[in-house]
């Protein structure tokens, strides 16, 4: 042993003399790159960029100014009888109802506005039965053969205090999540000017902040109804904080999180995740994958960052309930939280100041986030439908790799990208354009983790999905 480990040290130093120089560094030359060509941003629509033009940091300074203006809006204080007028979770419902009517009136009745109202039975955080009201619009989409393929954007309108069972006391939620909702109807007002292919829907909950109930109600509902729901993007504090004397805020990303393992995976399910090493490839992966893209088009200096996480450490929000129905969710969070303004009672002590304030928001930065939601939302529902049953063919034990898919898309110009990157990679780095539904690479499927999408003629990208081994037939 002490032998080996002396030639090994000999080795090393002989290298870095430069005396020695080992096969593997003859060429850096990876069989990965030696076809297809490195991924660039998409191309950009003049119609999406005109739409997102239009959503203003004066627009969402207004919806987040009313929203706090309600003083509470604890979904415990839809209950309440005896509010002032103008205070509680219902006024903020029918305010941010007509809200969605005025935009519908606006493109001539485009916009179906609906309330799901519920009864969520006493728990933990809702003492007693209580109503709650989840509010949204649904744009319906352009085509008969794509409007049933569904994109969906959503913040919760509810708040809270230091006190999560305090029905009336002041929570004015500007960051959380006023902000959040903030974009959700800054994307249903620009985005209604446009007549995408597939549907959107613009969403606001309830109940976020006694556990989920509102979010979980509408995932529910929409797996029970059918909904071809491709992706949700979820915006929960996106308020860009600005604490006077806070240098680590990053006013230019942020942060998009999203489940690995599907949490519908079954045990043996999750086990061929792992043993085809696709834990950082579920669909919610790939929707965030797309948000980045989607960013490199239209973002500018603002830019998403991926993080490979369900969630923050040991925290939860509204995209998990549709990730548990099993939908493709993310979420949208500002860099850096400051927790003295949230979940605070607003006052001041020892010089420091507590609340979700107005005062803290930045309006230009929930802007920049309802703008990335606003441009995927549209790519996404503007581009054919991914290809479906994707297949890695495994008959051949070679350095090739040939993949094989369905789809739907019929369109003329519909095109496909194969693309691919290395194990070790976050994000997608090369890609070949192909016109057949089959495609065979110089590449090691060893190396790599291939995926496969749709590309029509306007260069509208739809999601990625990987490939399924195909096993020989036997």
């Amino acid at each position: 042993m002490l032998r080996e480990r002396l030639l090994g040290t000999a080795v090393v130093a002989l290298v870095v003399c430069g005396i020695y120089q080992p096969a593997y560094a003859v060429s850096s030359a990876r069989d990965l790159d030696t076809v297809g060509a490195p991924i660039r941003p998409g191309t950009t629509d003049a119609v999406i960029s005109k739409a997102l033009d239009q959503i203003s940091a004066k627009e969402i300074e207004q919806t987040v100014k009313t929203l706090v203006a309600f003083h509470t809006r604890s979904t415990l204080s839809s209950m309440e009888q005896d509010l002032p007028a103008g205070q509680g979770i219902n006024a903020a419902a029918d305010w941010i109802e007509a809200e969605f009517k005025r935009y519908s009136a606006e493109c001539g009745g485009c916009l179906e506005v609906k309330r799901d109202v519920f009864t969520e039975a006493a728990q933990t955080r809702i003492p007693k039965p209580t109503t709650l009201t989840n509010v949204y619009a649904i744009l319906r989409g352009s085509d008969p053969a794509q409007a049933k393929r569904m994109y969906l954007v959503t913040g919760h309108y509810d708040s809270r205090n230091s006190d999560t069972l305090d029905a009336r006391g002041e929570a004015p939620g500007a960051n959380d999540d006023a902000s959040g909702v903030a974009v959700s109807l800054a994307c249903a007002h620009a985005l209604s000017r446009l007549k995408p292919a597939a549907t959107l829907v613009f969403v606001t909950v309830a109940g976020e902040e006694q556990g989920l109930n509102g979010s979980r109600h509408l995932a529910k509902l929409a797996k029970s109804e059918g909904w071809q729901l491709e992706g949700v993007l979820n915006n929960d504090i996106v308020g860009g904080n600005t604490t006077p004397g806070d240098r680590l805020q990053d006013k230019w990303v942020v942060r998009v999180f999203s489940e690995g393992i599907p949490a519908t995976a079954t045990a043996e399910q999750a086990k061929q995740v792992d043993s085809l090493g696709y834990s950082s490839d579920s669909p919610s992966r790939e929707l965030a994958r797309t948000v980045l893209e989607v960013g490199a088009t239209y973002g500018g200096k603002f830019r998403p960052l991926l993080e490979f996480r369900r969630d923050r450490f040991l925290r939860g929000g509204d995209h998990t309930s549709f990730n548990q129905e099993g939908f493709a969710a993310v979420r949208f969070t500002e860099w850096r939280e400051d927790f003295n303004h949230q979940h605070q009672n607003p006052r001041t002590e020892n010089g420091v100041e507590y609340g979700d304030l107005l005062k803290f928001v930045d309006f230009g930065y929930v802007t920049q986030v309802a703008r990335l939601n606003a441009a995927t939302l549209a790519t996404l529902a503007s581009a054919p439908p991914p290809p479906t049953n994707p297949r890695l063919i495994t008959t051949n034990l070679d350095n090739n790799t040939t993949l094989e898919w369905d789809s739907e898309a019929a369109a003329a110009g519909v095109r496909y990208e194969v693309v691919w990157r290395d194990l070790a990679a976050p994000q997608w780095e090369r890609s070949l354009s192909v016109t057949d539904k089959k495609a065979t690479l110089p590449v090691s499927k060893d190396n790599v983790i291939f995926a496969v999408r749709s590309v029509d003629a306007a260069g509208h990208r739809s999601l990625t999905v990987v490939p399924a081994p195909q096993l020989p037939q036997r």
